[in-house]
């Protein structure tokens, strides 16, 4: 037992380590900061080996999500407000996010943490203040669950599109027991507590003969970040690092400098010269179809 501890940790540490420097940011964490609301959904773009796991097994640059839960003050259930001071001895006036992370669990962080990381807000349309401090209220009632582990390789193995062994067989995905579970992931927490008060975030849809249409909730177990990203019930909030509130025209954007494209950078982005050569061909294009048309013009005149 003891060997397999070490193994599982060992393992662990492995899949946790970042693989991937922190570049410029993204996104304006500052705004984000100012706007976010409790029981807004954040989504992290990681850059640890699960992180990479993820995001290849669900096409999609998200690989953690988190639920914003405020202030201390934010929470109107003395209970809850207690719990949460109970997992979290920092700043009264910290804001505070409840996320489940590989090798420690379901545990309360500040939002700063995530300053300098890719981040979007996922903000759950039409929720009423009552219901949202539901939401939260069940988030906080996760805390110090384990990280399921388990569930993110059988995640991986239900997504690929070719297995050796069928989908179902040995899962832990089909075996959903709300309220006995004693490990999570990340978004499976978050998408319980959103169930637990009926807001859907990717439900199915069908008719029904009474009454139209029924909603049926997808199994939490198979939501990923992305799947909040997806989700018609959720605003998308961006604030990029480079907004037009600072620059009044797109156009007056930094495109130009001696900045040099690295690695397999240079793969997915243009240079500044290739972007030059673009628009010397399009002035060239340009230049073509003007001719043409005054030639076409001449030839017109001359036949009449």
């Amino acid at each position: 037992m003891n060997l397999f501890k070490m193994m599982a940790g060992c393992l662990t540490n492995w899949l946790s380590h970042d693989v991937q420097e922190k570049g410029i940011p993204l996104c304006d964490f500052e705004r984000i900061r100012h706007e976010v609301k409790p029981c807004d959904v954040l989504l992290v773009t990681g850059r640890s080996r699960v992180s990479q796991v993820i995001k290849q097994t669900t096409q999609s640059p998200w690989s953690h999500a988190m639920l914003y839960i405020g202030r201390l003050h934010d929470i109107e259930d003395d209970r809850v407000r207690q719990a949460v001071s109970k997992s979290y001895d920092g700043s009264f006036d910290e804001q505070l996010v409840i996320e489940s992370e590989l090798g420690i669990g379901t545990e309360i962080q500040p939002l700063k943490k995530y300053q300098g990381e890719h981040l979007r807000i996922c903000r759950p349309k039409g929720l009423c203040y009552q219901d949202s401090q539901k939401v939260i209220h069940y988030a906080v009632s996760r805390l110090g669950m384990d990280y399921n582990v388990r569930q993110i390789l059988d995640l991986a193995r239900f997504f690929f599109p070719y297995s050796f062994l069928p989908r179902r067989l040995g899962s832990s995905l089909f075996q959903y027991s709300p309220g006995q579970e004693t490990k999570t992931v990340c978004s499976t927490m978050i998408a319980e507590a959103f169930s637990f008060i009926h807001f859907p975030i990717l439900p199915l849809v069908k008719h029904d003969g009474e009454s139209g249409v029924q909603l049926f909730q997808r199994n939490p177990k198979l939501c990923t970040p992305r799947d909040f990203d997806y989700s018609p019930y959720f605003q998308i909030i961006k604030y990029p690092f480079l907004d037009y509130s600072h620059h009044s025209d797109y156009r007056l954007l930094p495109w130009h400098g001696r900045g040099v494209l690295e690695g397999r950078e240079a793969d997915f982005y243009m240079s500044s010269q290739q972007i030059e050569q673009l628009q010397q061909e399009g002035n060239l294009s340009e230049q073509i179809v003007e001719a043409g048309v005054v030639e076409g013009t001449d030839k017109e005149v001359g036949g009449n």
